[in-house]
């Protein structure tokens, strides 16, 4: 009998741990698009290294996530929507780029706020936008040139 009750308590315990990882995590990821914030769209050249998920930061601050990625079949761009807080309000001549955390870390999309007095109204475009910049393409590049300078060394 006292297995029983043993075995009843140990499995409650489990079940109630489950249950407060499930609402821990949908606390902090959120399983739906959060009410308190607003979307905005980009067209990037590239967003190689994003995905629906990630963050979208200004001033290195977690501000929203990016929530829809497509391709556009008239630009051959890569659509982004990203929502961002109602609290952060985004002039309407800032920049959005996407960014690295260095030659290891992932990639996330950053806005650079411009001056402008008047802001981005929800459903608005980021119009300045910069893509994602290829580690091997810019690696390449380098080693190229390295590699010009050296064999344009012949006297005239």
């Amino acid at each position: 009998m006292a297995e029983n009750i043993t075995e009843v308590l140990t499995g409650a315990g489990v079940l109630a741990a489950a249950v407060g990882f499930l609402v821990f995590a949908g606390n902090g990821e959120g399983f739906t698009r959060a009410t308190d914030s607003y979307e905005l769209t980009a067209s990037f050249r590239s967003v190689e290294g994003i995905t629906v998920g990630t963050d979208v930061r200004l001033a290195g601050v977690k501000v929203g996530t990016v929530t829809e990625l497509a391709l556009n079949p008239t630009t051959f761009f890569a659509d982004a929507t990203v929502t961002v807080r109602n609290d952060v309000a985004v002039p309407d001549d800032s920049t959005i780029v996407v960014a690295s955390e260095g030659l290891l870390g992932g990639a996330f999309i950053e806005i650079l706020p411009g001056g402008s007095p008047m802001d981005l109204e929800p459903g608005a475009e980021i119009e300045d936008t910069q893509g994602a910049v290829s580690m091997i393409a810019l690696m390449m590049k380098f080693v190229g040139a390295k590699s010009g300078e050296n064999t344009d060394t012949a006297a005239p």
